[in-house]
Formats: C-alpha cells, structure tokens, sequence
C-alpha cells in the first residue's frame, strides 16, 4: 500500500517550488531522459499519450525558437539551459494498438473532426506537461511553463511536414532565486471545492 510522501517531497513538488525567470546550471541529456521515463506513467485518457517533446538545447535550435517567443518571454527562455516544447500528435491515435493493446481502441478516434482530435490531444498533452513539471521537480530542476509564444512560428520551425502541434513551452534549469516574485495567493478550499 502506498504511503504519503514526508514534507519534505510535498515542499520539493508543490508547496515551495515555484515557477522561475532566470536559471543557471546545465542539463544533461542523461536528466531529460529520466524526465521521461517519470513523465511517462501519467495517466492520459485512453493512455493515449499524445505529448510530443523537443528539448532545445543548442543554440540553433533556440535561434529557431526565438522568433516565436513573446517580447517578456525571450530573454529568460534563450537563457534557460533547456526549453521544453511539449507538442501534442494529431495521429496518437495510430498507436493504440501498442499503447491500449487489452481492446482495440483506435476507431473510438481516428475517424473523429480534427477539433474533436485536436481537444483530446491537448488536453492529454496538458496532463502530461503538468507531469513534466513534478517529474522535473523531483529529478532537482526547476521549472518555468509558459503559453506566451506564437504556436504557427513554433510549428514551422520544429513540427512542419507532421501531425504535430505545439501547446506548452517549459523552461528547464536551475532557478535562480532572485527571479521570482512574492508567491501569488490560491483560493483556499472552500473557493475551489465542495464535496458532494
């Protein structure tokens, strides 16, 4: 049986982690490998795992990335160590067989519109950036998401001739403490929540 995490994992993951403006450090290709194979196991609808990662790391491909970026966005992304593009495939569907083998889950989707296809792969893809960011967390990164980018530009240069679209761009690095603001309030429980 499971058991709760100590304080200390809940603090790494949610309760003093917080989104960055500036990083320092590196990141090895070794780190964005075991991202992944954490990020992996998040349940996804159908486990059809649509999120589609380009980790930028060079400086050509954030010379291709750059003209997509927001004016408040460009400085801390082209620094960040890493740039996660978490994209979503318009085909996950064609790996059902592989992915949902226990039925043959493929035609519940692949004869769906695109806006119908295009909703479930985002937000599949969404669930999976969210486990990008805890799975970051706990490898000792620190994250900083972002959506303030032209996704047209960042198809172009990174998805152009697939069935891949960008959704979540996410810095990856280790945050520099003075880039961060104050924490923001939340809504306490009883703003967001009720038990039926």
């Amino acid at each position: 049986m499971s058991q709760p995490l100590p304080g200390t994992a809940l603090d790494q993951l949610f309760r003093t982690a917080r989104t960055y403006n500036a990083f320092t450090g590196e990141v090895s290709d070794e780190t964005l490998r075991q991202l992944y194979e954490l990020l992996k196991f998040g349940p996804t609808e159908a486990n059809t795992t649509p999120a589609r990662i380009v980790f930028v790391k060079s400086d050509e491909a954030k010379a291709k990335l750059g003209p997509a970026l927001s004016e408040g966005n460009f400085k801390k992304t082209m620094e960040a160590p890493v740039v996660a593009i978490v994209g979503y495939d318009m085909r996950f569907f064609d790996k059902l067989p592989v992915l949902f083998p226990h039925t043959d889950a493929k035609p519940w989707f692949e004869h769906r519109d695109e806006a119908n296809l295009a909703w479930v792969a985002m937000r599949s893809s969404a669930l999976q950036t969210a486990y990008l960011i805890l799975a970051a967390r706990s490898l000792g990164l620190d994250c900083g998401p972002m959506t303030g980018f032209d996704n047209a530009k960042v198809d172009e240069a990174f998805f152009a001739g697939t069935p891949i679209r960008s959704n979540i761009l996410v810095n990856l690095g280790h945050g520099d403490p003075a880039s961060i603001f104050p924490r923001s309030p939340r809504l306490g429980f009883d703003e967001a929540c009720r038990i039926a």
